[in-house]
């Protein structure tokens, strides 16, 4: 599923095609994805201009001229692309909504007064949409975002404080801190020091502020590498992300760690792959 980086890095993508810019038409080619399509949510957005393109975790927020907002979610392979105005050659988009996606799977279609089409495709279905009236709270009980001056090794620090699952698991709770998922868990564990195997309870101030140091800086990279591509994942462009170039831990089971050399250890935790050097991190 796409983390924060690859979030952000659609969002980036797409903010120069939808913000500012008048919706003029939506398509919906099916009722629902994971859920049914928000009620007459054709008619709430045509006509209507969105003002901002916003990121909070792991969901695009576009924010329309009446101040209703339409949440997005990729899911596990949901994709944006985008297709200029009618012209003679293909854009990149339109290249790589070709090669890469099958039309059959394209389940929502915008299109601006400029004439661009932005094209959501999403086979397995688990992508979302939903919209909220301006004052409607949209996402209760999330955390701080890790790249926002609300979190910090103090903030983290504290809402470790009792908590008796290990630190990996605890960086996984959206009320902790939001926006964190697998990949960038194990990375920033590793940049640490701190075991993913630590109990979230025993991780004191100094560990704290490293791992939101940690958190930060790796988070900073992939986003700048357009984030990192295993299965699913391309940007608005189509293009990959290349974070998973610069993996030092995750998916490296057995290979040298990048510090000491030992083998790259794999457990489960909570169902999910733990990546780690048991000797570089305690």
């Amino acid at each position: 599923m796409p983390e924060l980086p690859e979030v952000e890095t659609v969002r980036r993508g797409l903010q120069p095609h939808l913000e500012g810019v008048r919706l003029t038409r939506i398509a919906l080619n099916r009722a629902d994805l994971r859920f049914p399509f928000p009620d007459r949510m054709i008619e709430r957005l045509t006509g209507r201009t969105i003002v901002s393109l916003t990121r909070r975790a792991k969901f695009l927020v576009a924010e329309t001229d009446t101040g209703e907002r339409l949440v997005m979610h990729l899911g596990m392979s949901g994709r944006f692309s985008i297709h200029e105005a009618a012209s003679d050659a293909k854009t990149p988009g339109e290249f790589a909504h070709a090669r890469l996606t099958d039309p059959r799977h394209d389940h929502v279609e915008f299109e601006t007064e400029a004439g661009t089409r932005i094209v959501f495709n999403d086979p397995r279905r688990f992508g979302y949409m939903q919209m909220f009236a301006p004052d409607d709270e949209m996402f209760p009980g999330l955390g701080p975002e890790p790249l926002s001056n609300a979190f910090s090794g103090a903030v983290l620090h504290e809402r470790l404080q009792g908590r008796k699952s290990p630190i990996k698991t605890a960086l996984l709770d959206q009320s902790v801190v939001a926006g964190l998922g697998n990949i960038y868990v194990c990375e920033a564990l590793f940049d640490s020091g701190i075991s993913p195997k630590r109990l979230a309870a025993n991780v004191g101030r100094a560990r704290a502020d490293r791992l939101v140091v940690a958190i930060r800086d790796v988070l900073a990279a992939a986003i700048a590498a357009g984030g990192s591509t295993l299965k699913d994942y391309a940007n608005a462009e189509g293009g990959l992300g290349y974070f998973q170039h610069s993996f030092k831990v995750y998916g490296r089971e057995g290979a040298p760690c990048v510090s000491c050399g030992k083998p790259v250890a794999r457990i489960v935790q909570s169902g999910r792959s733990t990546f780690l050097c048991s000797s570089c991190q305690r």
